[in-house]
């Protein structure tokens, strides 16, 4: 399958995949509102492009957290990935490395942090973190993941509940007691977000204080995922985050949240410099890869679309989509007279009416 397109990417994996894998990954939140929203919003912004610029040599290489990678393109956090191929997160780790990009392994991940570990190569690993109540299991995972070689730790924040997918309550995952959380204590069986156990129940209920301790805790950067205000992004950053990413979780919980594309210039904006940030929601082509680094982010991850690629050729898969989303991002900066990500600046983008 030619990952260029990724809505026939999206029907190849379709046709993969048991129908209720596919929806829970496809799916957003209630109307679905946000989840085409993301979309959109990067689809209405416009290029302004420069000409006369020599192109001919292009460096997308970007520092982050002091790591210089090749691209700044990652692979979003999402779990369960033994529901789209049976090697689950191994794979999308290896395609990962593979392709030089970040890869950030999820809570939710059904394959353990150190088979994981063991497909990095050269390639940094993040890891993705729910916080529970005790905070024994926090630690646990922590130090579990310093002796695996992770380099920063993603803590999320935007999903004190699950939210509430009609379509996915339609067409369920039935949990498989062969497909479980392997980081949890007790490897419980991979119940999805959806699932009705899941209702009105707070499962991370986590305060500033959390993110205060985590800072302290943890032996590596911490990231705050879920911030869509630029004041909760100062709040993260002035309790020690390094980095912060502009999400809504691909819509898939708050319905009607805004847009990634139109919060990112609102955090960059009060973070003036003081952390990096980075953004995902809705990113399908170079020229959205261009609009976010133009509006201040440091770089953008990939979710739904990696799997799809995971789904339809596993490891090999999800190299094809990252790799194909760095040419695009090589050719689209070509056309905007730009060699370096550092000159990818405002006013690349068009001003808003």
């Amino acid at each position: 399958m030619d990952s260029a397109d990724f809505d026939a990417l999206e029907v190849a994996a379709r046709a993969k995949l048991p129908e209720g894998a596919y929806v829970f990954a496809a799916a957003g939140a209630a109307d679905e509102i946000t989840t085409q929203d993301n979309i959109d919003a990067w689809r209405r912004l416009r290029l302004r492009p420069r000409v006369l610029h020599d192109v001919t040599q292009v460096d997308t290489g970007v520092s982050l957290l002091g790591t210089k990678v090749a691209m700044p393109i990652l692979v979003a956090p999402s779990g369960r990935h033994r529901l789209f191929h049976p090697e689950g997160e191994a794979a999308t780790a290896r395609g990962a490395a593979m392709a030089g990009a970040v890869y950030t392994l999820a809570t939710s991940s059904t394959v353990s942090i150190e088979e994981v570990a063991a497909q990095r190569g050269a390639a940094p690993q993040w890891f993705q973190l729910y916080m529970p109540p005790d905070r024994s299991v926090t630690e646990g995972l922590l130090d579990r993941l310093a002796a695996a070689g992770f380099g920063a730790v993603v803590f999320t924040v935007d999903q004190p509940v699950y939210g509430s997918s009609p379509r996915s309550v339609r067409t369920p995952v039935i949990p498989n007691p062969d497909i479980r959380h392997m980081n949890l204590p007790g490897q419980p069986m991979a119940r999805v977000a959806y699932d009705p156990v899941h209702n009105g129940v707070v499962n991370f209920p986590t305060a500033l204080a959390d993110l205060e301790w985590l800072v302290k805790r943890a032996p590596f950067d911490v990231i705050v995922k879920g911030v869509l205000r630029g004041d909760d992004a100062r709040r993260c950053v002035d309790a020690g985050a390094k980095a912060i990413i502009v999400s809504n979780h691909g819509g898939r919980h708050l319905d009607a949240a805004i847009a990634t594309a139109d919060a990112l210039p609102d955090v960059v904006a009060a973070l003036s410099g003081q952390a990096e940030v980075y953004v995902d929601g809705g990113i399908r082509r170079g020229t959205d890869i261009v609009k976010a680094l133009a509006l201040g982010a440091r770089a953008v991850l990939i979710g739904r679309p990696v799997l799809w690629g995971l789904a339809t050729g596993g490891a090999e898969g999800v190299q094809g989509v990252l790799d194909h989303l760095q040419t695009e991002l090589v050719r689209s900066m070509q056309l905007c007279g730009v060699a370096s990500l550092a000159e990818l600046t405002p006013d690349l983008i068009a001003s808003r009416r």
